[in-house]
C-alpha cells in the first residue's frame, strides 16, 4: 500500500509541476482517461483533446512559456483499496503567482477530490473534482473570469 500511495502522490504532484512549467500537453496526458470538473457538478470534461483545449483557452502563458505560478499541494490524504486496485485522494491547493507589476502572492486556494485506478501495474487518474474556496487576483493567470473556477 505504501508503494501505491507514493505512486498516487507522485501523480498529484506531477500535475502541479506540469502546470507551473506551462506543459499543458503533459497535464492533458495525465487526465487522458479521466473526468475533470467542479466538485458537486455532475458534468465534467473527458478526453485528452478536450482537456488540453480547455487549459490552452484558459491559462495565460507569459513570455517565458509558463503561467508564472507555483501550485502548492498539501494535506494529501490517500485511501487505497488494494483488492479493487482503486484509490481516492483529497488534498488542498494554493496557487502563488509573481508577474511584472504584481509581487508574489496567493491567487487561488481550494481542494481536490481525486479517484484513481491501477491498470497494467500503473496508477492513473480517473477523476479530478475541485472546489475553489478563495480567489485573489487571477487576472494575470486566467484568460477567462472566475466563473471557470466553479462560480466561486
Amino acid at each position: 500500500m505504501a508503494d501505491a500511495a507514493r505512486s498516487i502522490e507522485n501523480l498529484i504532484y506531477s500535475y502541479a509541476g506540469f502546470v507551473d512549467d506551462g506543459d499543458i500537453g503533459s497535464v492533458a496526458a495525465l487526465f487522458s482517461d479521466a473526468v475533470i470538473g467542479v466538485d458537486g457538478m455532475e458534468d465534467g470534461l473527458r478526453g485528452r483533446e478536450k482537456i488540453e483545449g480547455l487549459l490552452r483557452s484558459t491559462i495565460r502563458l507569459h513570455d517565458d512559456g509558463t503561467p508564472r505560478t507555483k501550485h502548492v499541494t498539501t494535506n494529501v490524504l490517500i485511501e487505497v483499496d488494494d483488492d479493487e486496485a482503486t484509490a481516492t485522494a483529497r488534498s488542498y491547493f494554493t496557487v502563488f503567482q509573481a508577474v511584472d507589476g504584481l509581487g508574489l502572492q496567493p491567487i487561488v486556494a481550494g481542494r481536490y477530490r481525486d479517484r484513481f485506478v491501477q491498470s497494467d501495474g500503473r496508477w492513473h487518474f480517473v477523476e479530478r473534482r475541485f472546489t475553489t474556496d478563495l480567489i485573489g487576483d487571477i487576472s494575470r493567470h486566467l484568460l477567462a473570469g472566475p466563473e471557470i473556477l466553479g462560480g466561486a
